[in-house]
């Protein structure tokens, strides 16, 4: 018998735990290993995923874990609010943290740009799963409240990923590859998907 994850909102309390497991699901991601600095790398991607979990995830959006905070997903939403000031309260350490990679970070964004929508949706900001726990269906789980919000509201849902084996899984849960660019310097593909309602 399969036990079902249980998913709830992200409380304060669980940012570093959730940060932990965003900077282990994240640690040898094509996009981040291209964008920020090899000088420790693993410091530098739990760092930001800190940042971006609690400056703008807590902060701006919707996140959902798992209870034992192997699973996060963090949605920016058409009603999130405050985002310009988030973003411009981080932006600083955010460029020092992906340090001798800043500026092919901010190519890679410029390179991406493009394939966002133009029309409001549910974005999926991040979402990651401690190595230990994948393959438990703990991805789909920690994701299925923000895609039920989004389907409820009329809102598609929006994510890019770098990862082939991701757009395979994006796929199953009814995302559509919409767009797709190589990143320059030498960078990975990125997908772009979305999810009608």
């Amino acid at each position: 018998m399969t036990i079902r994850p249980s998913i709830r909102p992200a409380t304060p309390e669980d940012v570093d735990a959730a940060a932990e497991t965003l900077g282990q699901a994240f640690a040898d991601y094509p996009f981040t290993r291209h964008t920020v600095d090899a000088r420790d790398h693993g410091a530098r991607v739990d760092s930001l995923q800190r940042l971006y979990l609690a400056e703008i995830g807590m902060r701006c959006g919707r996140v959902w874990v798992s209870d034992d905070l192997a699973a996060v997903a963090v949605w920016i939403t058409p009603s999130s609010s405050g985002l310009d000031e988030a973003f411009g309260d981080i932006a600083s350490r955010v460029v020092d943290l992906y340090g001798d990679r800043a500026n092919v970070a901010a190519r890679a964004d410029e390179a991406t740009a493009g394939l966002r929508p133009a029309e409001p949706v549910w974005n999926l900001a991040t979402v990651g799963v401690a190595p230990h726990s994948q393959a438990r269906g703990l991805g789909r789980a920690v994701l299925e409240p923000g895609l039920e919000a989004a389907r409820t509201e009329g809102y598609a849902a929006y994510l890019e990923t770098s990862s082939p084996e991701n757009v395979r899984f994006y796929e199953r849960l009814g995302f559509e590859v919409t767009g797709k660019v190589s990143l320059p310097d030498d960078g990975p593909d990125v997908w772009a998907m979305v999810r009608v309602p």
